[in-house]
């Protein structure tokens, strides 16, 4: 299915959530000076504005990216900065957010000389929009369905590897798709850091995934939840990231960054950061 168009729910509470803990999983693991292959399987358009129609019939970032702005002063967490400082950078015109990057361009920000970045979109106009701003990024762009082609890649030619998995989730066997293919990858490359995302929905369905994983051959995923407090009755209710092989002290620091987002006066949310598979 090729109808999502992630324009409609960018810089929403899950794109933040999402975001830092890709951003922080870059910062972590660029500690050490050895090249990184990045993978992101479901692209996207790469840069999405927030004024534009499709941002503003839903208005989701004004829950998420927007509040978070509205606050970004009072944040305690350094592990912010990155984020704040590219959003700043992509938003030079005035105070307020106009402009939001996608996880290709969260990439293509904080890649460095010898790191690779590979995108995967399947959707003609998210891909026709994705191969205009690639052209100036530096990153590969492969128009191809990114769970098989992630595995086609792999392993990678650089020595160590990060990966975001966050496909829609519109048809309901992707769940079980994105457990396949993670353990797969996770046995091509077992040292790779897998960054998976998931929305928390009434139906439930999202224990799909994590219910094939626990019963699976993956070892230390580390998993990040944020509820809603004042939740929908159908539909989204909260966001999940799990984390494989997570960079020694992330959960800690990403704890603490998801706790600034608690409370009515900020994003709204619950936060837990625990272990679905240890070590």
């Amino acid at each position: 299915m090729l109808s999502y168009l992630h324009a409609f729910h960018a810089g929403n509470f899950a794109d933040v959530q999402k975001h830092a803990a890709l951003v922080l999983a870059m910062a972590m693991m660029q500690a050490k000076k050895t090249p990184i292959a990045c993978f992101d399987t479901h692209a996207g358009s790469a840069l999405y504005d927030l004024t534009g129609e499709r941002a503003r019939k839903t208005a989701e970032a004004d829950a998420g990216i927007h509040r978070l702005w509205d606050f970004k002063d009072s944040l305690k967490s350094p592990d912010w900065q990155p984020m704040l400082e590219t959003l700043s950078y992509l938003n030079k015109t005035g105070q307020a957010l106009t402009s939001y990057p996608g996880s290709p361009a969260w990439f293509a920000q904080f890649g460095r000389a010898g790191d690779s970045i590979t995108a995967f979109e399947l959707h003609p106009a998210e891909g026709q929009h994705l191969d205009t701003w690639a052209k100036t990024a530096g990153i590969r762009v492969l128009h191809e369905d990114g769970l098989k082609g992630l595995l086609q890649n792999l392993p990678p030619h650089q020595p160590r590897l990060l990966t975001l998995i966050d496909p829609s989730y519109e048809v309901k066997s992707e769940y079980e798709a994105v457990a396949k293919t993670l353990t797969r990858a996770w046995k091509k490359c077992r040292h790779g850091v897998y960054l998976v995302w998931y929305p928390i929905l009434t139906s439930g369905l999202q224990q799909q995934l994590l219910a094939a994983l626990e019963n699976g051959d993956v070892r230390k995923i580390l998993r990040s939840e944020v509820m809603l407090e004042h939740p929908p009755e159908r539909g989204m209710v909260g966001s999940g990231v799990l984390v494989v092989n997570p960079p020694w002290g992330f959960g800690e620091r990403f704890s603490a960054m998801m706790e600034e987002l608690q409370g009515d006066d900020r994003l709204a949310l619950s936060s837990t950061v625990t272990w679905l598979i240890p070590e």
